[in-house]
């Protein structure tokens, strides 16, 4: 059952009796009944000539023990209360504009019917009596924006408030001076939490790091007791009722399925509902003691109401085989039990196993459970094999190339000969002949040399392919060629003196050396063509007669020669050589001209774009991003336009995850700063605020200076020198003593007591 909306919901609630719910958002604030055949809409609360940023919510709550009341947090930090029984088409009932930034969150007390609590962008919470006309509390969590705040259902007085810096906080609304209990939930921001329905200390907490936390509040230290990873960050988790195992999770982006998670098996959802077509905003369960029917509000506009009957099971298109490489090589295998073990005695053999029992035991015995509350149950084995050293299936080239690669800091030639070295000694040499061809297609045609004389042609520089070195072609190609040209010459030789045995034939010898009449040509030669000349009409360009030295002067006057044939290899030889009726050293004339050029003598890096998105995106699909976002930083602007931002981006976080599990951290945050995603750069810009307490009074420090405001002390004396320190501090966190870094390890070399005279023996590692 669902039903189109005006606008996207942000956030959706049901009343108490589970017979209307209301959906609100940017643009649109309206009530619809839960009737049989469908959504009914009773009542559109966006009433007024003029628009107001009030209506504008970003959450909304209906209140449980009071169905005519409900509460928005806007996203100007206004937080608004309306009451349905009033007469008039407004149904604003009290405004409160204390927040200054966007209000995340608000709840209503389960049992306390005026109690109203908000979390700000701000960082501060407040707690509002609807009878007065301002809040009665305010709580300062000394950290970064709220993101959720939510009443403990067992505890009157207790409420929990997560944080972007990855706290969470446990407050008692009667003491709003100080948090009861504060920990650190997961490594990014927190979105959502929600507390059980049933155990009174479990606490569900969900947030960017794809992670959903069970954590045990019932003890003296925080217990994380059940945690299921997903696929996307975790916009809202909501207990199901009377599943004491089961939750609910939606995403903040990327996927649109709701997903229900027995948090016993963590690795798969137990249930999917896959119906919508864009991010899931809002999920709410229907009754407090129905578990089979779900509602939920989408930015694709809809409504829906989910049947759990209905729902996809992901387990029954799992593969019941898994393989993975670990991190240095090891391979682990799963499989069935039954495929993976031999039967185990004789009267075993040949007996199938059945998923109702066993069968050798009347039927009556086993009670048939219910199918859909029941997660299927596969006995596995695993097998691992660990790899042994020298291997080769290990990650040491991993390591060592991102530990010796060069991204920036150089120009981009240096750079590519540097990183094509690094692969050449990691015995990587189809990496190291990608980065020598990068070089050799995107470096700037060098300046021909003024002061160098070449003894070129009268008709001017040679016009060669601007781009390419002869010294930089494969050996292979190297020797074929010096094959054809002596060949090639030896047959010229033969034509034209008529004397094989007082002619020497003189080859090239070396890599790639070619002769152009009584010049050798340098590699800086190849160069020799500006851009600013291509314009220009080309004249005709010859080659001197001879392709190598006369031994000795020819005294006679042979015939003329017979036309030289073409050969594959060969040279086009042009009609003019035919005409002539002899040769001598006077009168030079070319046997071979060149009238028209078959490519164009300019290759622009643009030319050589496609072929370097194709070895990129190749790369990627072999498991190596580790080049392809190297060379993606390497070649800058040259190659970026050619790919699309998300995939650029998944590039960038899968290499990031990568080097982030060898805890290879600089080289992490050096990519992070080199990438031009939006995504990737503000990764290392969250949570950059350190908030610390003084180390005498134990109370929060103010971010002016270092005596606390308190007791005047100063916040971090050295244990040696006993000055302030102000920069690298390390402590014992056994003693929780400190000081200076260099100062603490010197005096560690020297004794194993701490420098303060506690009498504790403390340890640097």
């Amino acid at each position: 059952m669902f039903c189109h909306l005006d606008a996207p919901a942000n956030a959706i609630s049901v009343c108490r009796d589970a017979t209307q719910v209301v959906v609100a958002g940017r643009n649109i604030f309206k009530i619809y009944g839960l009737e049989e055949e469908g959504f009914v809409e009773r009542l559109n609360l966006r009433v007024g000539r003029k628009p107001s940023l009030n209506f504008s919510c970003a959450d909304v709550m209906w209140h449980q023990m009071e169905e005519n009341l409900l509460a928005t947090a806007a996203t100007n930090g206004a937080v608004v209360t309306w009451n349905l029984a009033r007469p008039c088409r407004n149904k604003q009932e009290q405004l409160f504009t204390e927040h200054k930034r966007t209000v995340n969150k608000v709840c209503f007390h389960p049992t306390e019917v005026n109690m109203l609590l908000s979390g700000s962008q701000d960082g501060f919470m407040k707690c509002f009596d609807l009878r007065k006309k301002e809040s009665v509390s305010t709580f300062s969590g000394q950290s970064e924006s709220v993101r959720d705040v939510q009443f403990s259902i067992k505890d009157y007085f207790t409420f929990a408030a997560s944080f972007e810096n990855g706290n969470v906080q446990l407050w008692d609304i009667r003491r709003p001076d100080r948090y009861e209990r504060m920990f650190t939930a997961h490594t990014g921001p927190v979105f959502c939490c929600d507390w059980h329905p049933e155990d009174r200390g479990w606490l569900a907490t969900g947030g960017r790091d794809k992670m959903v936390k069970v954590w045990d509040m019932s003890t003296n230290r925080v217990k994380e007791i059940y945690c299921v990873q997903t696929i996307a960050s975790v916009a809202r988790v909501k207990w199901r009722p009377e599943r004491r195992y089961h939750l609910a999770t939606c995403s903040m982006m990327v996927d649109h399925n709701i997903y229900v998670w027995d948090v016993r098996r963590p690795f798969i959802p137990f249930a999917t509902f896959e119906e919508h077509k864009d991010v899931t905003t809002g999920i709410v369960w229907r009754n407090q003691h129905d578990p089979y029917y779900l509602l939920s509000g989408s930015k694709d506009s809809t409504l829906y109401q989910h049947m759990f009957k209905d729902a996809s099971r992901p387990v029954d298109r799992a593969n019941p085989e898994g393989l993975c490489f670990g991190l240095f090589g090891d391979l682990a295998f799963a499989a069935k039990e039954s495929l993976m073990t031999a039967p185990q005695s004789v009267g075993d053999v040949g007996r199938k196993t059945y998923p109702g029992g066993d069968r050798r035991y009347p039927i009556f015995f086993f009670k048939k459970p219910d199918v859909t509350e029941q997660f299927a149950q596969v006995s596995s084995a695993l097998s691992v094999f660990e790899s042994e050293a020298g291997s080769g299936v290990g990650m040491d080239w991993f390591i060592n190339t991102a530990q010796s690669y060069l991204l920036s800091g150089k120009p981009f030639a240096e750079l590519c000969e540097h990183n094509a070295q690094v692969a050449k000694r990691l015995n990587r040499p189809q990496e190291s002949t990608t980065w020598t061809m990068l070089r050799i297609m995107f470096s700037e045609p060098a300046n021909p040399s003024l002061s160098t004389n070449h003894n070129l042609n009268k008709s001017g520089n040679l016009p060669l392919v601007n781009s390419f070195s002869m010294k930089e072609m494969s050996a292979a190609l190297n020797e074929r060629n010096k094959e054809n040209r002596q060949d090639n010459l030896h047959s010229l030789e033969t034509n034209l003196n008529n004397n094989d045995e007082n002619e020497e034939t003189e080859g090239s010898e070396g890599q790639a050396e070619y002769l152009f009449g009584d010049a050798e040509l340098d590699d800086d030669d190849l160069y020799s063509m500006e851009h600013d000349n291509q314009a220009a009409e080309e004249p005709e360009y010859l080659l001197p007669q001879e392709a190598f030295p006369l031994r000795h002067e020819i005294m006679d006057h042979p015939s003329a020669p017979e036309p030289v044939q073409e050969k594959p290899e060969s040279p086009h030889v042009s009609g003019s050589e035919t005409e002539s009726t002899c040769l001598t050293p006077m009168e030079s004339f070319s046997l071979i001209s060149v009238s028209q050029l078959l490519f164009s003598p300019h290759l622009p890096p643009k030319f050589f774009c496609p072929i370097v998105k194709e070895m990129l995106c190749y790369y990627a699909e072999q498991g190596d991003v580790q080049m392809a976002v190297s060379v993606l930083i390497v070649l800058g602007d040259r190659i970026r336009k050619e790919i699309d931002e998300l995939t650029q981006e998944h590039w960038y976080m899968s290499y990031i995850d990568l080097l982030q599990r060898f805890e290879l951290w600089n080289v992490s945050n050096e990519v992070i700063k080199l990438s031009t995603c939006g995504a990737i750069m503000c990764l290392n810009q969250a949570s950059t605020t350190l908030h610390i307490n003084c180390s005498n009074c134990k109370r929060p420090m103010s971010n002016k200076g270092w005596i606390c405001d308190r007791c005047h002390q100063c916040a971090s004396v050295c244990a040696v020198c006993h000055h302030v320190v102000k920069g690298l501090f390390v402590w014992c966190q056994g003693c929780s003593h400190g000081g200076h870094l260099e100062h603490v390890m010197e005096w560690l070399k020297q004794s194993k007591h701490c420098p303060a005279g506690c009498g504790h023996l403390c340890e640097y590692t």
